[in-house]
C-alpha cells in the first residue's frame, strides 16, 4: 500500500512538471515561434554537417565508396609542411585581427561616448557601422583599387606626391605589406559592428558616478580610467570569447585578397582546404580535407575553453561557457 502511494506521488509530480512545462511553452509560444527559424537553420547548417566527420577517417573522393583508413589522414596532415604554414598563418592572423578590431572598437566607443551632440554622434555611428554590411567581395574590390600600385591607387598616389615613396607599392601583392593591409581593412570593416555592443554598455553606466568623480577632481582621463574601463571589462572579455568561437574562420576575408605572390603569408587553413579540394590538380581527397576541417574545429574549441577559463580567473569564477 505504501509503495503504491509513493508511486502515485512520483507519477503525480512527474505529470505536474510536464503540465507546467507545457503551460510555460504555450505561454511563451510567440517567442518559441520566433526562435524556430534559428533552430532549423542551426540544425541544417551546423549539426547535420557533423555527420560528415566520419569521412575524416576514410579515403573518400566523392566517386568511389569510402574506405576506412583510421588515422592516416591525420598522419598525412601533420607531415605536410604546407599544412603547418597555413595553421600558423591562421593563428597569427586571426588572433592579431581579433585583438586589433576589439581594441579599435573600444577606443572608438569611448570617443563616441564623449561626443555631446547626439545628432552628430548618431551620424558618426552610422558611417562607421555601414561597412559591416558590405560583402567581402565588394570590400576587396574597393581596396584593390585604393591600394593599387598604379596611378589609380589613391594611397600610392598620395605617398608618391608627398615624397614618401619613389614608386608605388603593391600592398596586396607583397608579402611584407599584405598582413598590414589585411588588418587595416578588417578594422575598417568590423569596428562599427562591435561598437554597438560597447556603446550599449557605456549607455548603462550611472551618470552619477561621473558626477561624483568630477566633484572629487577627476578629469576626463581619470573618469575613463576608474569608471569607463572597469565598466567595459566584462563586455570586452565576453566579446573576445564569442569572437574566439569563429577565430579560425577566415576563408572569405582571406580568399578574396589572396594571390599567388602572397600565398605563403596569406594562406590560412580554410583556403588550404579549398585549394586541396578544388585546385590540387588531381581527384580531391575529401577524407583528408575533412580531417583538416575537424582539426581546425577542435583548435577553435580549445581556444574558446582556454579563454573562458582565463576569464573566470579575472571575473571571480564567472565565465560565459
Amino acid at each position: 500500500m505504501r509503495k503504491s502511494n509513493e508511486k502515485s506521488a512520483v507519477t503525480a509530480t512527474t505529470g505536474g512538471k510536464k503540465n507546467h512545462l507545457a503551460a510555460k511553452i504555450y505561454k511563451y509560444r510567440g517567442f518559441y515561434l520566433m526562435f524556430l527559424p534559428v533552430l532549423i537553420f542551426a540544425l541544417i547548417f551546423f549539426y547535420l554537417p557533423m555527420l560528415g566527420i566520419r569521412f575524416a577517417f576514410t579515403d573518400y573522393n566523392g566517386i568511389k565508396e569510402a574506405s576506412f583508413v583510421g588515422l592516416k589522414n591525420f598522419q598525412k596532415m601533420f607531415s605536410m609542411p604546407n599544412f603547418w604554414t597555413a595553421f600558423w598563418n591562421t593563428l597569427q592572423i586571426s588572433i592579431i585581427k581579433l585583438f586589433l578590431t576589439t581594441a579599435a572598437a573600444v577606443i572608438v566607443s569611448i570617443f563616441l561616448n564623449e561626443i555631446a551632440n547626439i545628432h552628430f554622434k548618431k551620424i558618426v555611428q552610422t558611417i562607421i557601422y555601414l561597412p559591416h554590411f558590405m560583402s567581402w567581395v565588394v570590400t576587396a574590390s574597393v581596396f584593390t583599387l585604393i591600394l593599387a600600385p598604379t596611378a589609380e591607387g589613391l594611397v600610392n598616389t598620395f605617398l608618391i606626391n608627398a615624397g614618401v615613396l619613389d614608386s608605388g607599392i603593391y600592398f596586396l601583392g607583397d608579402s611584407k605589406w599584405w598582413r598590414l593591409a589585411y588588418y587595416i581593412i578588417n578594422i575598417w570593416k568590423e569596428t562599427g559592428w562591435q561598437t554597438v555592443i560597447f556603446m550599449a554598455t557605456l549607455a548603462g553606466i550611472n551618470t552619477e558616478l561621473y558626477e561624483a568623480a568630477a566633484m572629487d577632481g577627476a578629469g576626463r582621463w581619470g573618469k575613463m580610467r576608474y569608471i569607463t574601463f572597469p565598466a567595459l571589462q566584462n563586455t570586452i572579455l565576453t566579446v573576445l570569447i564569442l569572437n574566439l568561437a569563429k577565430v579560425m574562420n577566415l576563408f572569405e576575408s582571406a580568399f578574396v585578397m589572396q594571390n599567388d605572390a602572397v600565398l605563403g603569408t596569406a594562406n590560412v587553413l580554410e583556403t588550404y582546404i579549398y585549394y586541396q579540394t578544388f585546385n590540387s590538380g588531381a581527384i580531391p581527397n575529401y577524407g583528408y580535407t575533412t580531417a583538416v576541417g575537424l582539426f581546425k574545429s577542435l583548435v577553435g574549441c580549445v581556444l574558446v575553453l582556454f579563454c573562458n577559463h582565463l576569464s573566470k580567473k579575472v571575473r571571480d569564477g564567472r565565465g560565459i561557457v
